[in-house]
């Protein structure tokens, strides 16, 4: 039996009613079939009685498995709803897969804490997870589960918005929890990541030569700094000009392959150089031999990189688009970054071809590069789920 999904979208101002409808219209699209999983997104006045919300999307949907979070802005249908009220709704029936739900929390203090209630990924085929940036470790946690079973997808995001009451807002059954993560881990069920980091490649590539945690020392045998200013002499003056609104660094994750396409660098940010030692701090952890390569981001080069990487995934299913999507949007995306309404939300249901689709912008987005789950920034991560 095949995966159904559906989704909805709701800006009635009643959270009971507004949890109600956008859960009819994803009802519409599991052909009766019972949902096993519901991910509900809620923004704006909601956060003001989310259990109502809940109370709504579990009488139309009575969802074996229940998560999700309070959100800036959702998105849906096309349509992106920033620092809006609305709710989002996207469900599925597995058929013969499952998802076990979990809710991850650390227990104790300093450096005697512990993450507890992780999930069993050991006989899994993807996990969602939805975390507070606040209460939890979301980098420690990727950290362990890749331990655990590293070829396993990790993809969410970080809830984006609180309570009215200043609380966390992570829902999990008919609940709302004040901290750690919810999630689920999935069985028997097809899982394909898209992560679009938003960021170009420029210049050449340069490997490693020196340099140790986060720091790189020597890049192609001279001190890093000055290899990367003789990179930026070298390039065209639209490249110049994206650099100067920010400089990136690529780091190749996965070195096992001859050549490298924009999608197989962890794109972080240059954090601070020394001038007297030549040396760059960057947003990673970094090791001699690894490639790197010199990355800017704007608008149009985020563009080109979303519909790029989600025409890819469409070419691994070999053209026929997925069941259904959820959608891990940056917060500092949407307007902000495009100028223009509803672009993500746009290019992901045009691309894949009218896919039930739903999702939030968050405050740091979770996915795979290089085949290890990393939290990122500014990125469209998008789960796809095959028919």
């Amino acid at each position: 039996m095949s995966l159904r999904a559906g989704a909805g979208v709701s800006t009635r101002a009643d959270p009971l009613a507004a949890g109600a409808e956008a859960a009819e219209q994803a009802s519409a699209g599991l052909s009766a079939r019972r949902s096993d999983l519901a991910l509900v997104f809620a923004s704006g006045a909601h956060l003001a009685a989310p259990e109502a919300v809940l109370e709504g999307i579990r009488g139309v949907l009575e969802p074996a498995t229940l998560i999700g979070c309070g959100a800036g802005g959702v998105l849906g249908a096309g349509r992106e709803l920033e620092r809006e009220t609305a709710v989002a709704v996207w469900a599925a029936s597995f058929g013969r897969g499952e998802a076990v739900p979990f809710h991850a929390h650390v227990a104790g203090e300093g450096p005697e804490a512990e993450l507890e209630n992780l999930p069993d990924v050991e006989a899994a085929t993807g996990v969602i997870v939805l975390s507070d940036p606040y209460s939890f470790p979301t980098e420690l946690a990727l950290t362990e589960l890749f331990r655990r079973a590293p070829t396993i997808p990790v993809l969410g995001g970080l809830a984006s918005a609180r309570t009215h009451e200043g609380n966390g807002s992570l829902f999990f059954g008919g609940e709302v929890r004040d901290r750690g993560a919810v999630g689920v881990a999935l069985r028997s069920v097809d899982l394909l990541p898209c992560v679009s980091q938003g960021a170009a490649p420029v210049g050449r590539e340069l490997t490693i030569t020196a340099g140790e945690g986060n720091v790189i020392h020597e890049l192609a045998g001279r001190p890093a700094l000055e290899t990367v200013e003789r990179v930026i002499g070298e390039m065209s003056g639209r490249e110049r000009a994206l650099v100067a609104g920010g400089l990136l660094i690529g780091i190749v994750i996965d070195s096992g392959r001859p050549e490298y396409e924009q999608g197989d660098f962890l794109v972080r940010g240059v954090l601070g150089a020394d001038p007297s030692t030549g040396s760059l701090v960057v947003g990673a952890g970094v090791h001699i031999g690894q490639v790197v390569r010199l990355h800017a981001r704007d608008a149009q080069s985020a563009d080109e990189d979303l519909h790029r990487a989600l025409r890819t995934r469409i070419e691994a299913l070999a053209g026929q688009p997925p069941a259904g999507a959820v959608v891990f949007s940056c917060n500092g995306r949407g307007r902000g970054m495009f100028g223009i309404p509803d672009h993500d939300a746009l290019a992901v249901q045009n691309e894949l071809q009218g896919a039930p689709t739903a999702g939030f912008f968050a405050a740091g987005e979770i996915g795979p590069v290089g085949g290890r789950s990393f939290l990122h920034g500014f990125t469209a991560t998008v789960a796809l789920f095959p028919g």
